[in-house]
């Protein structure tokens, strides 16, 4: 009940505006460093060197909310060209991800994929992938339609889906033709009971279902978690279906459960750490913490220290 309710008090700060302008105002401070690379390209080019020494792929992304005009949306999209030019110049072991929000969905289609196509042009010639973040269940079936549209010009772009929504079974079926490289997360906003499942088991049951469903499609999958027994299942299914390791990895955030990365890693399995960078970086903070409440210990020490 209590970590329930400091889940819903961390995304519900996850969307203040005030908030986040203060954030950006003052830096990465008080904890959040453990999540966040750095707030330059550089600081994010360092930490994904330190994490492919270690033997971890990455996926870097530049962090930004609320974005509402096409300057801002341009802006972001310069960001991306930046991570795509540093990846390749530097020739790190490295995809991108992004939020569409952040390339202007929520203010035309013609903005966002104009500098969706620029960033999977510049992409494609350096050879990095591209996966675009699923948002919030009201953002779900446009990013879905626009990836659809994208997929038929570009084989380097994937996106993902959410285990705690109703509707994603039908989406893996859906998207099945197009062939697609999915990763496949939990969900870490709050939505309501009509579109999604209130209760942990069942969302950890479609969790399963749908990474099944995924890897006997025969389509490339990215199982994102922490939970072992997430990490488990996906192991002994594919050893009981002889999947081939080159047809998934597992994906983990920055900062949490490094340990596991690296023993994932000495296994044989491609990991991949998911590396956010940029000022913008308050509403992705509030929604770790919102995840796993147990992260708050970390803030804690980190206000003490300063």
């Amino acid at each position: 009940m209590v970590e329930q309710l400091m889940r819903d008090m961390f995304l519900f700060l996850s969307k203040n505006k005030t908030l986040t302008k203060l954030a950006k105002r003052y830096g990465l401070r008080f904890g959040a460093s453990r999540f966040v690379a750095g707030e330059t390209i550089d600081e994010a080019v360092r930490v994904i060197r330190q994490l492919n020494e270690k033997g971890l792929a990455v996926t870097v992304d530049y962090l930004g909310e609320f974005v509402d005009n096409e300057r801002e949306a341009n802006e972001m999209a310069r960001h991306c060209l930046e991570a795509i030019e540093a990846i390749s110049r530097e020739k790190l072991n490295s995809q991108l991800s992004l939020k569409m929000t952040s390339m202007g969905l929520d203010i035309s289609d013609e903005l966002v994929m104009r500098n969706m196509r620029r960033i999977l042009d510049a992409a494609k010639e350096r050879g990095v992938f591209v996966t675009i973040d699923m948002e919030d269940y009201s953002r779900c079936q446009k990013t879905l339609d626009i990836f659809k549209t994208l997929k038929k010009e570009y084989d380097n772009v994937g996106t993902v889906l959410q285990a705690y929504l109703y509707r994603t079974e039908q989406d893996i079926e859906d998207l099945k033709p197009y062939r697609p490289n999915l990763r496949l997360v939990k969900g870490a906003y709050k939505e309501p009971p009509e579109v999604a499942f209130p209760d942990k088991k069942d969302v950890d049951e479609n969790f399963k279902k749908i990474i099944k469903q995924h890897l006997l499609n025969g389509n490339y999958t990215a199982v994102a978690t922490h939970d072992d027994a997430i990490i488990e299942y996906t192991k002994q299914l594919v050893k009981e279906y002889n999947i081939p390791n080159s047809q998934f990895e597992f994906q983990m955030l920055y900062g949490i459960r490094p340990e596991r990365q690296i023993e994932l890693a000495r296994e044989g399995y491609t990991m991949r750490v998911y590396v956010p960078y940029g000022t913008d970086w308050y509403g992705y903070f509030m929604r770790r913490l919102a995840e796993r409440p147990a992260n708050v210990a970390f803030v804690i020490k980190g206000i003490i220290r300063k």
